[in-house]
């Protein structure tokens, strides 16, 4: 049974010191394991890295990631065009906690000038340990500009990006790529040779294309092929939804790493490699608390909760009873209100207070591996 609440701070406060104690743990133990892949010499412990994911890969969830596994950090994509207006919402999307480290801070742009300067910029005023460049995003409005994944049609660009980065930055720089536009366009070996030819030192890869967005299957051959055809890491991406997709992948495409998106949105413990029905009620509960704090001391309290909605709807996903409590929990908007909902919900259902509905009595079916209490 979880901690219950009594009152939002020391709701807070109990989630930070768990969070910044996992954080000491984990520094502990990675200076006792060995490296598994470098990033030119940048070494990375672990093969599991939380994707760059717009509006979720935030210093908050990030760091959560971290904690529960993922070997490095990748920040949220951001406009070159916007540092250099310092734009203050674009310059906050960089922050990051030294506990991060390795970090990428990502970018992306059409102009190649522009890249590159606003590059240098990161690197002096923040210090990551690499840039990024993003080639695989497929929104209209950045890819139909020739930034992300409109990028990949023209591999010339590319490749003066790339030789005009690895010449000019004092960290390595590292790109992540889709298998080309279209179909019919499917460059990504060609890419991959200019980025290794052009200094990249990682490259990242999503099996889909640009015109298949999310939609489909993603075809893992080609991650594989790429593998086969550079000496630099390879971090494989796309539709790693289980452990058994961890373990698949890596073994179909030999990659040195996995890179996890969209399924670590409610299951951070992917990182871990435990899928959603094995983490437990209790484990759920008490990283909701986590986040929660995290969130509310980094965006301050308004902005905090608001932002956190599209995150806790995800932890309580498929929970026997999460259908009673989450429109509430959704219209929340303060954390006050947001943890005397919560802690009532929960209360009731170790209980089990609820009338159960048949939808709802096999979902409890369904779950009840996740209510026992983890092993002390």
């Amino acid at each position: 049974m979880g901690l219950a609440f009594q009152g939002s701070a020391h709701c807070l406060r109990v989630g930070l010191v768990t969070l910044r104690s996992s954080r000491y743990n984990q520094r502990t133990m990675t200076a006792e394991l060995q490296p598994t892949f470098y990033i030119r010499e940048i070494p990375v412990y672990g093969d599991l890295i939380l994707s760059p994911m717009a509006g979720f890969s935030d210093k908050p969830f990030r760091a959560i990631c971290r904690e529960l596994g993922s070997a490095m950090s990748y920040t949220e994509f951001v406009s070159a065009d916007g540092l250099s207006h310092n734009n203050h919402r674009s310059w906050k999307y960089f922050e990051f906690a030294e506990e991060e480290r390795p970090i990428a801070c990502q970018l992306f742009d059409h102009d190649i000038d522009r890249l590159v300067v606003q590059s240098q910029r990161v690197v002096e005023r923040l210090h990551p340990d690499t840039i990024d460049i993003n080639m695989g995003c497929s929104v209209p409005k950045i890819s139909q500009r020739g930034a992300g994944a409109g990028l990949l049609r023209t591999p010339e660009k590319i490749a003066e990006l790339f030789n005009r980065l690895s010449k000019t930055l004092p960290v390595p720089v590292t790109g992540k790529i889709r298998l080309g536009w279209d179909d019919q366009s499917r460059n990504y070996l060609e890419v991959a040779h200019i980025l290794e030819d052009n200094g990249a030192s990682a490259i990242a890869v999503h099996g889909r294309t640009k015109v298949q967005a999310y939609h489909g299957e993603a075809d893992w051959r080609p991650i594989a092929e790429i593998k086969a055809a550079v000496k630099i890491p390879v971090i494989g991406n796309g539709d790693v939804r289980s452990v058994a997709d961890i373990d698949r992948i890596k073994a179909q495409t030999g990659c040195d790493a996995v890179m996890i998106g969209r399924a670590a949105i409610g299951n951070p413990w992917i990182f871990q490699r435990k899928d959603f029905a094995d983490v437990t009620f209790a484990e759920r509960t008490a990283l909701i608390r986590q986040h929660l704090a995290a969130m509310v001391e980094y965006y301050g309290p308004h902005t905090g909760i608001v932002l956190f909605r599209k995150h806790v709807v995800k932890y309580i996903k498929g929970v026997p009873y999460a259908t009673d409590v989450r429109l509430a929990l959704l219209t929340c908007t303060t954390a006050d209100e947001f943890i005397d909902l919560f802690s009532q919900w929960e209360e009731r259902y170790e209980r089990d207070d609820y009338q159960l509905s048949a939808e709802d009595a096999e979902l409890f079916a369904q779950f009840e591996s996740c209510v026992a209490a983890p092993a002390a």
